[in-house]
């Protein structure tokens, strides 16, 4: 009976104790051995970490260098770029070393007045890997790691870090969690990966080297980058992208700085046949890869495909040659998108420039009417050059192009809305325009320098505001001459401005089409009033327009200001017969004050609900369809899955968008086939710049919007619709893509 308790109580004791020492060891306070002391600045501090508490037999012992840098301060990756030094570590004094290998996670490109650096900011962890000379014994570090932290200013320090771990078994740390999490963004250098580089090439052909890398991926790129180290002294731009086969190929080109040779000195070495290191990043991975440099512009091809799979090129990728029948084409594209755009929405609220421009010339003289029509046509082709010039100079800049593009900038909406109310106020008799300027000062000395003025500076100004809508054949036009370098840039534009201005050049053609119209009268003066409305209306849609980009605080500060400066120069009008320089002075400062205060409001207030470049979670509701967020990376696997997918790329700017959306997206048809079963829309919101969306537009060789594209199981590439959308057209392109016949009589 004893002895039965005996076993009992043993029975009973021995969980408990077990119990009794778990809890004990909970309770034991982690190794102070783990990590270090912190060297502390006033920028930043760094120490050295481990991922266990001691030393075991397996030779080596994962480490980490754990910066953490004050708001807006920053470290440098391994290889800097344009400026600064990395942190390099040496560990002489330490003791049971044999060496320590150091990985750097990916960094983040960071670009100030022209120089591209790579670093990091707020943490990081460089992961290190130690060496024992003897597995099993204690291991004392001793660490000096000069590095440079900058922000407006750089300031170089050296830290003395210090580790000791004592010999035992393992234990993972707090800190194992911290070092693996940053060892996860170190690239791979061996093993399988989706991602590959085929191979670099040097094409010096142009005067100013060119490096292109050829990679590929096994699924869809999204945003891809790259990052070059080369000999020492070579410099790499950032790279310039172009994809093609859908998406699954890229060609990435870097300009190439070479080494300046010194003095009389030997010249810089070639970079032809020496070894670089590629790292390719893309969808949260990356791969390090060693390529040697080849002469000339071909890239290796991939992998064989079946002939069946082969996908032609897609417009935008290495530009094939061309003859001068297709360019011929093509501008005759640019020109017919050019007359139809007079036609689009975004023209509707310049109609009332248009309107005055041909009231004014009633009665009028016909040489006097041929001479205005011809500078409301050179104010529009002049405008379009300057556009021309504007996507070279932003295309030489590695910066995305696109039409319309302006209309993502608050300043631009601000700028435009000023002009808009000015030209209100003038309609409205509160001024007279003078408008100065080279391009009619000849015709001014011969009496008709305002004349010629006024109806220049209208021509340009309704080029402006009508650069938000895309016509067709337009979008296939500016795709092609994006795609392309600057003298197809100059010709495409020159060809759209023709385009546009070709009813001007009509009525300059024939004058009677203007002088038979009723000679000026006071009818004019309630005309005038009237066409104001219609420009204080544009106004308003600017300030909507910025409302969506920087928020409601902002727009109504920017409303405020422009009422306040048309009241001032209506006040003016009122207490004198034209406004003098005190009430210039005044509405001047109105106008600064509705420019430079919404961008300093956006800050202080957070900025709209969606910041430049990030994607909401959801868009905001705005009719009958249920939109998801547009998601470049979920498309493959919905049609993977069977599903359609339909995505509409957007803008608050967008007129020709909004039109699309009453007519054909927001119908009741629509909408049924949209939130149906197996049909996925996705909405985009370019408002704002956004470089998925930008780089999205460019697989299909577009570079405006609305652009709008449907995929499925029977068209996994895509099929693009046209820029005017008809119920029928969607209707017809879902079914398509769905791999089933469309319902008759749907749609309109």
């Amino acid at each position: 009976m004893i002895r039965r308790d005996r076993a009992s109580l043993r029975r009973f004791l021995a969980p408990a104790l077990a119990c009794a020492a778990l809890v004990a060891a909970a309770g034991i306070p982690e190794a102070r051995a783990a990590a270090g002391d912190w060297f502390r600045t006033d920028h930043g501090d760094v120490r050295l970490v481990a991922a266990s508490d001691a030393v075991g037999q397996d030779g080596t012992v994962r480490l980490g260098l754990q910066f953490r840098m004050r708001k807006g301060w920053k470290i440098y990756w391994r290889s800097p770029g344009d400026a600064g030094f990395p942190p390099q570590p040496t560990w002489s004094g330490s003791a049971n070393l044999a060496r320590a290998d150091l990985d750097w996670p990916l960094p983040e490109r960071f670009t100030v007045l022209g120089l591209t650096t790579l670093g990091y900011k707020d943490e990081v962890v460089l992961p290190v890997t130690a060496r024992l000379l003897e597995p099993g014994k204690a291991l004392s570090l001793r660490a000096t790691v000069p590095y440079l932290t900058c922000d407006d200013i750089c300031v170089p320090y050296e830290a003395k870090l210090g580790l000791d771990l004592p010999a035992g078994a393992e234990t993972d740390t707090r800190e194992a969690a911290l070092i693996a999490r940053f060892a996860r963004r170190v690239p791979s250098r061996d093993g399988e990966s989706p991602l590959a580089v085929d191979g670099a090439w040097l094409d010096d052909a142009g005067g100013r080297p060119v490096l292109r890398i050829a990679a590929r991926t096994d699924g869809q790129f999204v945003r891809p980058d790259l990052i070059v180290e080369g000999p020492p002294g070579f410099r790499f731009g950032a790279p310039r992208t172009e994809l093609a086969r859908g998406g699954v190929e890229a060609t990435m080109q870097l300009a190439v700085t070479p080494p300046a040779a010194a003095g009389s000195g030997p010249a810089p070495p070639a970079l032809t046949g020496q070894a670089i290191t590629v790292t390719l990043i893309d969808r949260g991975q990356a791969i390090e890869r060693g390529v040697e440099v080849q002469r000339g512009t071909a890239r290796a091809p991939p992998a064989p495909l079946a002939p069946e799979t082969q996908a032609a090129p897609e417009p935008f990728a290495q530009p094939a040659a061309f003859g001068w029948r297709d360019f011929a084409v093509i501008l005759a594209l640019a020109l017919a998108g050019g007359l139809i755009l007079n036609l689009m929405p975004c023209v509707l609220p310049v109609l009332s420039i248009k309107l005055l421009s041909a009231v004014g010339h009633g009665g009028a003289e016909a040489g006097r009417v041929r001479a205005g029509f011809l500078a409301s046509a050179a104010g529009i082709v002049t405008s379009f050059l300057a556009l021309a010039s504007l996507a070279v100079g932003l295309k030489a800049a590695g910066l995305a192009v696109g039409w319309g593009i302006q209309f993502q900038q608050p300043v631009f909406i601000l700028l435009m809305a000023v002009v808009v109310a000015l030209f209100a106020a003038n309609l409205w008799g509160l001024f007279e325009i003078a408008l100065p300027g080279a391009v009619a000062d000849a015709a001014y000395r011969a009496g008709e320098g305002r004349h010629l003025r006024a109806h220049f500076a209208m021509g340009a100004f309704a080029t402006l505001l009508a650069t938000p809508c895309t016509a067709p054949f337009l979008g296939t036009a500016v795709g092609f001459a994006l795609s392309r370098g600057a003298a197809e840039i100059y010709a495409v534009f020159t060809a759209l401005g023709i385009g546009l201005a070709l009813p001007y050049l009509l009525v300059a053609a024939a004058p009677r089409l203007a002088t038979a119209l009723p000679p000026p009268g006071p009818w004019m003066v309630t005309l005038r009033r009237l066409l104001g409305l219609a420009l204080a209306g544009t106004a308003v849609w600017l300030l909507t327009v910025l409302r969506a980009q920087a928020g409601l605080v902002p727009a109504l500060a920017a409303g405020a200001a422009l009422t306040a400066m048309v009241g001032v120069l209506a006040l003016g009008r009122v207490l004198r017969r034209k406004p003098g320089g005190l009430t210039w002075g005044v509405a001047a400062l109105c106008a600064i004050l509705a420019v430079a205060l919404p961008p300093q409001l956006e800050r202080l207030s957070g900025g709209a609900e969606t910041a430049a470049g990030d994607r909401p979670a959801a868009p905001r509701p705005s009719g009958l369809v249920r939109w998801q967020a547009f998601d470049p990376e979920a498309i493959a696997g919905h049609v993977a899955a069977g599903r359609v997918v339909f995505v509409d790329i957007t803008a608050e700017w967008c007129l020709t968008c909004q039109v699309n959306k009453a007519v054909a997206l927001e119908t009741r048809d629509v909408a049924r086939q949209m939130n149906g079963v197996g049909v996925v829309a996705m909405q985009g919101d370019w408002t704002r710049p956004d470089p998925a969306i930008g780089a999205f537009l460019k697989r299909f060789g577009r570079f405006g919007i609305p652009f709008d594209v449907v995929f499925g199981p029977a068209a996994p590439d895509g099929i693009a619709l046209s820029e005017l959308l008809s119920q029928r057209e969607v209707l017809g392109a879902l079914a398509a893509a769905g791999g089933r016949p469309a319902v008759a009589g749907q749609g309109r």
